[in-house]
């Protein structure tokens, strides 16, 4: 998962692609798109000129969730998955995946976005782009490579920081690449199916006090949790509980097991994904001197979220229903 780190990056534009060849498959973009003058679109709190891209790499399943969802697989030349991120097969763009290139099972870096001739990669700030690995939006502007972010990392992104609640920022960003692709009328159909869909969410949620959620991801000596700035605290709000670390306003944190006790969460959600299956947490759960005593946990109060339901992606919304679903028949 993502650990947030203070660093600095200058001031950099996108330089234009050359040789941009619109097709016609896919979503449907303008003809002469590629002839018109750039659209500007915010990157975080930076603007940013964009040519429309034809060969764009998108790194874990959050960012190609986005770009299959506007129907712009014909765009993407390939992905980057890490070894964290489901099986690709098991998502509902499956048959988008397919039909694209794998290019890597490790970190994203800028030598594979190099080789694959990338005109746009989208990825998050310190989840995909990171100084420490030498692959920022600003090293892309210099190498003529568009760069995207989610909305979601930009709280900390130095120098251009931009913070919305997860779910706000998930529909900027349909609505942002929709503008850079030229396909803004599909965006807007996508973010009002979505935002319909959570209204039903909200509509059905359980009346009175949220229920006191724990999102637990991994650790032994201290827990790795949800802070406010990620997905899984509006996937437990929206649904009707509460993170009981909302109010740390951080994206993916660390904290002791003391102030878990202390909050005494009736349900815990348990992030899945990787080499370490949900089930073993759980036990590791059960079993902990620190958290056997928890209400969830002596009332067997677990949910699963599904890694791509957790980071930001269109199956955001697939986790709030189904936790949704959880907390009407498990809640208080």
């Amino acid at each position: 998962m993502y650990l947030n780190r203070s660093s600095r990056a200058a001031l950099g534009t996108a330089a234009a692609v050359a040789a941009l060849l619109v097709t016609g498959c896919g979503a449907e973009v303008e003809s002469g798109a590629a002839d018109a003058a750039a659209a500007t679109v915010q990157r975080c709190g930076e603007p940013v000129e964009y040519t429309v891209p034809e060969r764009a790499v998108a790194y874990e399943g959050g960012s190609a969730d986005k770009l299959f969802a506007l129907g712009l697989a014909d765009r993407v030349h390939g992905y980057v998955m890490p070894p964290a991120n489901p099986p690709v097969t098991e998502s509902p763009w499956a048959s988008d995946y397919a039909k694209v290139e794998m290019l890597s099972d490790d970190l994203l870096n800028k030598e594979v976005v190099v080789n694959a001739k990338a005109d746009l990669v989208v990825a998050g700030w310190n989840s995909g782009f990171s100084e420490e690995r030498g692959i920022t939006p600003e090293i892309l502007d210099r190498l003529g490579i568009q760069s995207f972010m989610h909305t979601e990392s930009c709280y900390n992104y130095p120098g251009f920081p931009q913070k919305v609640t997860p779910f706000e920022a998930l529909y900027s960003d349909l609505e942002r690449l929709g503008k850079i692709f030229r396909v803004e009328d599909r965006a807007a159909e996508v973010v009002t199916g979505l935002k319909e869909r959570v209204a039903k969410v909200q509509r059905e949620a359980p009346q009175g006090d949220p229920v006191p959620v724990f999102l637990y991801d991994s650790g032994t000596d201290q827990a790795f949790t949800a802070g406010a700035q990620v997905p899984p605290t509006d996937v437990i709000r929206l649904a009707g509980g509460r993170n009981i670390f909302a109010d740390l306003q951080e994206r993916w944190t660390r904290v002791t097991w003391e102030s878990v006790a202390e909050a005494a969460p009736e349900v815990i959600m348990i992030m899945d994904y990787g080499d370490q299956p949900a089930q073993e947490k759980i036990e590791f759960l059960r079993e902990s001197p620190h958290t056997r005593d928890l209400p969830a946990v002596k009332q067997d109060k677990f949910f699963i979220l599904d890694y791509n339901e957790g980071i930001s992606g269109p199956r955001n919304v697939d986790g709030l229903e189904k936790f949704a679903e959880y907390l009407r028949t498990h809640g208080h």
